[in-house]
């Protein structure tokens, strides 16, 4: 497309659609064309055909989901979960992609032990029909201080955990690095040791969820070498919120900055 930016093509950019819904799917599509991003993260199955209509690629499918708090955690809506994503998953491998987004849920004074134990029995009757229409369920990493209250999930050690209790690769975590950042801590050192464990990233700025540029404390550039490094080949979306009154200005910012 004429006018597209040219990338260094180490990391595959997207961005998240419900960070700037104030544009139309249309022209969020035609901005991100002319950025150099080649995905659009979080949307379901309504909005595909426009996607595809700018040759643009679904990086994580969403809307088998009940809720972020209403997950696997919790066997009363497993039933209903294992409805929702039977019916998904042939629907995202139908449309030529690969990601589906899940959650863990709150944990409603749950432990850790039969938290996992909950998510292992809820997802493994769903990773055989993944991994038979090649996809990849994948457990996004939430922080539980700020922004999701008593989510679950929201410990790296603990999504991998629970992806080796179910022992498919057709299960990963998305490393919210702006989650992370909040809750845990030490992003590079996190990256490197659970590389294997990792098929997508989001990004945001610390504090506040906005812009990812030199006015938090997040270096992203030296995140993003570390995650060309690890040799991953998904895609590395901005979820970040724009503060700044030119919000496709600080995307464009945002995908240069992490564009390595």
């Amino acid at each position: 497309m004429v006018g597209q930016s040219i990338m260094k093509g180490n990391i595959r950019h997207s961005v998240c659609r419900w960070c700037f819904s104030e544009l139309s799917l249309d022209e969020l599509c035609r901005e991100a064309l002319t950025i150099g991003i080649s995905a659009i993260d979080l949307v379901g199955p309504a909005d595909w055909a426009t996607l595809k209509q700018y040759g643009l690629y679904s990086s994580m499918c969403n809307g088998a989901e009940i809720s972020l708090t209403e997950g696997f955690n919790h066997v009363e809506y497993h039933n209903e979960l294992i409805k929702r994503y039977t019916e998904m998953i042939p629907l995202v491998a139908k449309a030529g992609y690969k990601n589906l987004i899940c959650f863990s849920g709150n944990r409603n004074e749950m432990d850790d032990e039969t938290g996992l134990k909950n998510c292992a029995l809820g997802l493994k009757p769903l990773l055989s029909l993944a991994e038979k229409y090649g996809v990849t369920l994948v457990m996004e990493l939430l922080n539980a201080r700020v922004d999701h209250p008593d989510y679950h999930c929201n410990s790296s050690a603990w999504g991998v955990a629970l992806i080796d209790a179910c022992s498919s690769s057709h299960l990963k975590l998305l490393y919210d690095i702006y989650h992370m950042q909040v809750d845990e801590g030490n992003v590079i050192s996190t990256i490197r040791k659970y590389k294997d464990y990792i098929g997508h990233y989001h990004t945001a700025g610390v504090p506040g969820r906005h812009e990812i540029d030199e006015t938090q404390e997040l270096n992203y550039p030296a995140i993003m070498r570390a995650i060309r490094d690890t040799g991953f080949s998904g895609f590395v979306a901005q979820e970040f919120v724009p503060a700044n009154a030119n919000k496709l200005n600080s995307l464009k910012q945002a995908i240069s900055i992490c564009d390595v």
